[in-house]
């Protein structure tokens, strides 16, 4: 069952990074076709400015799951060589807890303001698009990074509850 629950996990966070770089390419060919065309033809692309602003949200805020969930954040292991294995599992554990912690005070202020876009109807300047889309695109990556995050903490703490068992 976990191993199930896990693979469904890193099947969605990995989804939701090839959406972040779906949106990071189109973030890409939008900025080089708008500068390409207003160079040679002095015809700007009406919108690019709303446009890279969501790409960017969505590139951002879909790829920190993944992250997440394989391991891959920065990390500077400043004294993971002085300590023993069983204190460096402890500091693991300890960094996860507080990006837990970090994610989900992030998750909870931003649903207020997410909110109060929705209700004001809050619009890009060009295009008009929803600022809603892009709370969507913020909570839903944060809220995955949550799932990940609880995961990857339960990971980290096996060992320390199986090196307690041990005599």
């Amino acid at each position: 069952m976990a191993y199930r629950m896990r693979r469904l996990l890193a099947l969605t966070t990995r989804g939701a990074g090839f959406g972040s770089a779906l949106f990071l390419t189109a973030m890409m060919l939008i900025t080089v076709a708008d500068v390409s065309l207003r160079a040679l033809f002095n015809l700007p692309i009406t919108g690019t400015y709303d446009l890279v602003q969501l790409f960017l949200v969505g590139s951002v805020f879909l790829s920190i799951p993944d992250v997440f969930l394989r391991g891959e954040n920065i990390v500077v292991d400043l004294v993971d060589h002085m300590l023993g294995p069983r204190a460096v599992e402890l500091l693991k554990a300890a960094a996860s807890l507080f990006a837990l912690a970090f994610l989900a005070v992030l998750g909870w202020r931003m649903v207020p303001p997410a909110r109060d876009s929705i209700r004001f109807g809050e619009v890009s300047p060009d295009l008009t698009i929803s600022l809603g889309v892009h709370w969507a695109l913020m909570i839903g990556g944060v809220a995955l990074s949550l799932l990940a995050a609880i995961w990857v903490l339960v990971e980290n703490l096996q060992p320390l509850l199986r090196a307690r068992d041990e005599p």
